[in-house]
């Protein structure tokens, strides 16, 4: 008598079905807000039972997220949510399991945990919000304050260079690396959806404005008289080009190893020499290239995704261990045999 098995249904959700019911308690004009929406939004279409989805935070303004999703959540330990969230996805391999974190609980106290999980490649994926700032302690400085940003922590500006977390990202290792802003709705449901899809560890920086403690943090990229020349949106596939005209573009200079700003039609520049962006190249290079390109004046920021490849992840490889491990040990063996396994040492007299 054969059996057959039926994939579950899994209901056609909707944002209301994702909404707790609980009023968000952030500050009025909190760019939480706009990122809740959209991962509110987005999680209709993951394929995956409400149930089996899981969101995970450490402390601060962002790590309230749990308790405004109508599923399962966790708030853990400052900077940690990282290791909770690995232990989950390996119990419970077919759990979706999201990390919701800011600045200063990822790459301060929870740096260790931050990059351990790329470098192990665990399917999670990494919400960061980057607000340059420290905003539920009331205002200090942060790992990605700016050098020279006065804080009541520095009050005569700090005298630290901040972290690039995207290239700190893909320095260990990170699979899927993406880059967003809380006001630009469309494009960070976008790349929520993106890093949704992906297997493995999938970070995501979100630009992040807190109108209390750092107010107008990055009004330099999002103010509409600037945005078009300062924003780079990095398409897979397509070329890199920005501004208003979508005249000026990136080119690799291959004289100088170095990427370049240039205008289509100056200088007997053709859209042909502007750099195609290859999310999916395993060679980190580009990316990491293209992580550091906002460093120079005069060069756009890039936000999109700067990588997405397919590696296997831990939790994969784990499972496939304790298979084997298990065939191996259906294998009958007798004393002596079993005895004998693995390190043995024979004592002469």
């Amino acid at each position: 008598m054969s059996t057959t098995t039926t994939a579950p249904v899994i209901p056609a959700y909707t944002k209301k079905d994702f909404e707790s019911g609980v009023d968000p308690r952030w500050c009025p004009g909190c760019g939480d807000y706009s990122i809740i929406n959209q991962v509110q939004r987005a999680l209709p279409s993951a394929g995956v039972a409400r149930e089996n989805i899981v969101f995970v935070s450490g402390i601060g303004c962002s790590s309230r997220f749990p308790y405004y999703m109508h599923n399962y959540g966790m708030h853990t330990v400052h900077g940690r949510a990282p290791s909770f969230a690995a232990g989950l996805k390996l119990s419970r391999p077919e759990l979706q399991v999201w990390v919701v974190t800011g600045d200063g609980d990822a790459l301060a106290i929870g740096g260790n945990h931050f990059i351990h999980a790329l470098r192990r490649n665990i399917d999670i994926k990494i919400l960061m919000f980057n607000n340059r700032i420290y905003g539920l302690t009331k205002g200090q400085v942060s790992p990605t304050s700016e050098l020279g940003k006065k804080t009541k922590t520095t009050p005569h500006g700090s005298p630290d260079y901040p972290f690039n977390p995207p290239a700190l990202a893909l320095g260990a290792g990170g699979t899927f690396v993406a880059r967003s802003i809380d006001v630009e709705g469309a494009h960070l449901g976008a790349v929520v959806q993106a890093a949704q899809a992906h297997k493995g560890t999938a970070y995501v920086e979100i630009y992040q404005n807190c109108p209390v403690f750092n107010d107008g943090a990055y009004q330099n990229l999002t103010d509409k008289a600037v945005k078009a020349d300062r924003q780079l949106r990095m398409e897979h596939g397509k070329p890199l080009l920005f501004g208003k005209d979508m005249k000026k573009g990136i080119r690799f200079d291959p004289r100088t190893a170095h990427l370049e700003v240039v205008t289509v039609g100056e200088n007997g520049v053709k859209e042909a020499d502007i750099l195609v962006h290859d999310a999916h190249r395993d060679d980190p290079t580009l990316a990491f290239m293209l992580a550091n390109l906002d460093q120079a004046p005069g060069f756009p920021t890039p936000i999109g995704v700067f990588r997405d490849v397919r590696r296997p992840t831990v939790d994969e490889i784990t499972w496939q261990l304790v298979g084997e491990a298990k065939a191996a040990a259906k294998k009958q063996l007798s004393v002596p045999e079993f005895l004998a396994q693995g390190e043995t040492w024979t004592v002469k007299g």
